[in-house]
């Protein structure tokens, strides 16, 4: 066995009169024993604050649950650790690559899949990695920028498909892999700048994908937005023939040196233009804010994000945020999206609050089944996974006070949804991708109870 200790900078990014840097935020100190067998791993965390940092006025909290700095004299001068036992602070975990990520850090080292340190996959994800966090090797590093742009889409679906067989990926290639991505699970992605200079996230076909991915998405995707959810710009496109879906990075906003947008702007809806500059938001997946590990996460519902919810989401936005939310878990059950774990739901720190709030919807994507009963990977109700609607009504009061208001928003997007062909249609859905979802969306009499349906029937279109 091996023992390792390993000391970090982790840096965040803070706005500024002229304009945002990063800056200096505390040390991390990882320690790591690895087994004979390098999947046995076991791993502790611990961290400080600077001192300076906790002098800065705009100082951002690293982690909101182990990390919080409501209370800035009672962190001063503390090793701080993980809530209830984990073994990583959640907001640095969220600032790490993903299972891609990880897979393309190792195809750039030319090494075995998970033989490196945590260390060395968290100083690897670079400069783009999602948020505004940073970890470096001491305080002194340099920034570490690695998005590609637009027109070398090509070069880096090449070198995506390389690492993705498991193949050696040519020199000429290496410079497209850019860094890590730390958030969208598994799948072939890259971030990538715009001609104007936005960043988005780009995501491939994978070997195996049983029908158009990227088109299926990015339709899913505009129908939330008719559902009345929030969601961030989306693209279709097609490298050589091969489609990508593009998703407007959310973590970031465009705005002038030294200001932010009106309230009344979403942040995620800026786009880049003279004279304005590139911000960051703090970001936090629902991993994070609930609190527990990986493979604790399988047994927690859309209560518990609720939860966190009410805890950790800044006032003004409890409502709102929480009715989302069941929203969400409702149009999941509509369009079969069952890859809803703990990780594909995050929280962004709007500057104009002070505070965390619900981010734009993502990474929901319809999976075609035969099986009258479903589930979905978080529990919905009482009774479990079970995806029905009755099951989410079960507990209705963990978004919403008013069983009538919970109806409202089902009715709301069935509304929608049950239109789904006519919107993926609209936006540039073949007749046969969409023979191939049918087999995804369910119609009302499937989810719900007779009684129910009568109830969202009652007031609904006709």
């Amino acid at each position: 066995m091996a023992n390792t200790q390993v000391e970090l900078a982790v840096f965040a990014w803070l706005p500024g009169q002229a304009e945002g840097r990063f800056v200096p935020a505390g040390l991390l100190t990882l320690t790591e024993i690895v087994g004979a067998n390098l999947q046995n791993r076991e791993l502790a965390s611990r961290f400080a604050y600077g001192l300076g940092y906790l002098k800065r006025p705009a100082a951002i909290e690293v982690d909101p649950v182990s990390l919080g700095l409501a209370d800035r004299d009672t962190v001063r001068g503390q090793a701080l650790f993980p809530v209830n036992g984990l073994d990583e602070f959640g907001g640095i975990r969220d600032a790490a690559p993903d299972a891609w990520g990880r897979r393309v850090i190792e195809a750039r080292r030319k090494v075995p899949a998970n033989s490196l340190s945590e260390a060395d996959y968290l100083l690897a994800a670079g400069g783009d990695r999602v948020g505004a966090l940073d970890v470096r090797l001491s305080p002194g590093s340099p920034d570490s920028p690695s998005a590609s742009d637009l027109h070398s889409l090509p070069y880096v679906m090449q070198a995506a498909e390389a690492v993705e067989l498991g193949l050696p990926v040519p020199a000429q290639l290496e410079p497209f892999l850019g860094a890590g991505p730390s958030a969208g699970g598994a799948r072939p992605k890259a971030s990538v700048r715009d001609e104007q200079g936005g960043l988005w996230l780009a995501k491939f076909p994978a070997r195996g994908d049983a029908f158009d991915v990227a088109r299926a998405e990015s339709c899913t995707l505009e129908l939330a937005r008719r559902c009345g959810l929030t969601v961030p710009e989306v693209r279709y496109i097609q490298i050589g023939q091969r489609p990508v879906m593009l998703i407007r990075r959310f973590d970031r906003y465009w705005a002038a040196p030294g200001e932010l947008p009106a309230v009344s702007t979403a942040l995620h809806d800026t786009r880049p233009a003279p004279a304005l500059t590139e911000g960051r938001l703090p970001y936090v997946s629902g991993l994070t804010l609930v609190a527990c590990s990986e493979f604790e996460s399988r047994n927690k519902g859309y209560h518990d994000l609720a939860h966190a919810i009410r805890q950790y989401v800044h006032p003004s936005r409890i409502q709102v945020d929480s009715e989302e939310l069941f929203a969400r878990l409702v149009f999941n059950i509509f369009v079969s999206n069952d890859d809803d774990h703990l990780r594909n739901h995050a929280f962004v720190r709007d500057p104009r609050l002070g505070g965390w709030q619900l981010s734009p919807l993502y990474d929901v994507v319809p999976r075609p089944g035969v099986a009258y009963e479903r589930m979905l990977h978080l529990n919905v109700g009482e009774q479990g996974k079970l995806a029905t609607l009755d099951n989410a009504l079960s507990r209705f009061a963990a978004f919403t006070p008013s069983r009538a208001r919970a109806l409202e928003i089902i009715r709301r997007v069935w509304s929608e949804v049950r239109e789904w062909k006519t919107t993926f249609e609209a936006h540039g859905a073949s007749g046969f991708l969409v023979d191939q979802l049918v087999g995804a969306f369910r119609a009302l009499e499937d989810i719900a109870s007779p009684k129910l349906v009568g109830e969202i029937r009652g007031r609904g279109k006709p």
